[in-house]
């Protein structure tokens, strides 16, 4: 804590100096950190909270469902799991079994139940932003879960003066190609997010416990890639080495393109476990490149709007969170070979698409719709 001597001493300082935000800085640090990264730790606790919910029913659902073995057995070529460790798996689903009733929820069920997390998601971000906007984010990060806007200070915001600026908005290309790569690229997400636990405990036939370890072990790779990813951008654009846009396209590229070659492989390495896991983690930590590219190039081009605009970006992410699992439910049940093969090029096509378009279409300069007026503080 601030003594008043220092705040004095400080203040002085700043005023020779004639250096404001360094005033303000000093003036918000108490204890171990500043105000801003407290703040900024205490969202991705609410973000974490919010995607261990959504996960815990992707890793219940293998227990909750009767038919645990996988659609297809390995020929003789391919490694099969151990006598021990199929003894284990036996054992631990009759314990479990024992505590629960199982139910008989078909792949294709199990995928619309995995959709229904996301159905009334995309109902809250948009006014979610819109309030964070107006009151702050800190009354609504208590009210409606999503609330993951930045605490830029936007006050006096008149609704009339927003829509004024939304067909704009609707003609805004840049805008669109953002709008296409979130869901692009959060089709991708909330497809592994649903069904890693699936996919480790009935083609791998992992045990309940070892299922749920080895699922979280991608997600927390990708977790410390985002900071990684973010810490080499700021590296790249602080040192000029090349421009905003470059990094933004670059980075989305390498996030889309080599997880996606990655998954589409996963089938023909399904004999493997090391090698499967392997290639899960490979696929989570570089996609997190996306963090630092498209995914937040809306505060490059619309930074007065950045509370709107995550809102309507995170409509786009649950929409497609609430179809990417019933799809792949649905090519599960039809086709139990290649279910597995055909989701995963599905979500390849996809991701690769949405990263076709912002190559073409995205900007990372401020739009003139997004530009400071004289009459308003929006």
């Amino acid at each position: 804590m601030s003594t008043g001597p220092d705040v004095k001493a400080t203040v002085g300082d700043i005023s020779s100096d004639g250096n404001l935000n360094v005033a303000q800085e000093e003036c918000s640090r108490k204890g171990f950190c500043s105000v801003r990264h407290g703040l900024a730790l205490i969202l991705q606790l609410c973000n974490f909270s919010i995607y261990t919910q959504q996960m815990n029913l992707s890793i219940a659902i293998p227990a909750m469902v009767n038919n645990t073995a996988p659609p297809s057995q390995p020929n003789a070529s391919t490694e099969r799991p151990s006598t021990d460790s199929q003894g284990y798996w036996n054992e631990t689903l009759k314990e479990f079994k024992a505590m629960a009733p199982a139910y008989d929820w078909s792949p294709e069920i199990q995928g619309i139940i995995l959709s229904s997390l996301n159905y009334g998601s995309f109902l809250a971000p948009i006014p979610s932003g819109y309030v964070a906007g107006i009151f702050g984010a800190k009354v609504n990060a208590g009210v409606l879960h999503c609330s993951t806007c930045w605490w830029s200070p936007l006050p006096d915001h008149r609704m009339a003066l927003r829509l004024l600026y939304l067909w704009a908005m609707i003609k805004s290309l840049p805008l669109w190609a953002i709008l296409v790569s979130y869901f692009c690229e959060y089709w991708l997400f909330y497809t592994i997010m649903a069904y890693t636990p699936t996919y480790i405990s009935s083609v791998l036939q992992a045990n309940l416990r070892d299922s749920g370890i080895l699922s979280a072990l991608p997600f927390v790779v990708g977790c410390i890639c985002i900071i990684l990813g973010g810490l080499l951008a700021d590296f790249l654009l602080s040192r000029k080495i090349l421009r905003l846009i470059t990094i933004r396209k670059l980075f989305t590229a390498i996030g889309v393109l080599f997880p996606s070659v990655i998954l589409v492989s996963l089938p023909w390495v399904r004999s493997s476990h090391s090698m499967t896991m392997t290639f899960l983690v490979l696929s989570s930590a570089i996609s997190s490149f996306c963090e630092s590219g498209a995914l937040v190039n809306f505060l490059d081009i619309a930074p007065r709007y950045t509370g709107f605009l995550k809102g309507l970006l995170q409509v786009f992410a649950h929409i497609a969170g609430a179809i990417s699992p019933t799809a792949a439910g649905f090519f599960i049940s039809q086709d139990s070979e290649f279910g597995w093969r055909n989701v995963f090029l599905l979500s390849a096509a996809v991701n690769i698409s949405g990263l076709v378009f912002y190559l073409i279409f995205g900007r990372a300069d401020v739009q003139d719709w997004a530009k400071e007026q004289t009459f308003t503080h929006l």
